[in-house]
């Protein structure tokens, strides 16, 4: 291809992110998925298991696997909402919430540095691109389908 599409500058760019970030949350002995699952988490109240997924946009069997690795690890607990008896909130451990602050200080840290490189018209710029893709997405304005036949 002569010229770099969108979708493969949005890709390479992700991936080349995601590397980044598992690279270094093997210094800490985890994964991406599991610093994005401890920033997820509210620190205060859990939260429901069954937001998670959702919230991630993470299918249930790969959060599910997350899960069990962070409960062995000693990152999070299970236990009964009150509010609801058919489910369980996810709650971080003290341990849980000294990684989730070390999750925080890589995202922060990569903000800062990409922002530093960057004037603040280039960054509006780059969340206008991102806030009109996801728009374009949503309002499913890409593709469109006749689904009547």
């Amino acid at each position: 291809m002569k010229e770099i599409t969108i979708d493969y500058a949005l890709r390479a760019t992700w991936q080349a992110v995601a590397r980044m970030y598992n690279e270094e949350a093997r210094h800490f002995g985890a994964t991406m998925a599991m610093g994005f699952t401890l920033l997820s988490i509210d620190p205060k109240t859990g939260t429901p298991s069954t937001a998670l997924g959702p919230k991630m946009g993470m299918e249930p069997t790969s959060l599910s696997r997350i899960l069990k690795s962070m409960e062995e690890k000693g990152l999070i607990v299970r236990k009964p909402n009150p509010d609801d008896g058919r489910s369980v909130l996810i709650h971080l451990t003290d341990f849980g919430l000294e990684k989730r602050k070390d999750s925080k200080d890589v995202v922060l840290r990569f903000n800062d540095v990409v922002k530093s490189k960057l004037s603040e018209e280039d960054l509006e710029g780059f969340f206008e691109v991102v806030e009109v893709i996801n728009k374009l997405i949503s309002e499913k304005k890409i593709y469109k389908r006749n689904t009547t036949t």
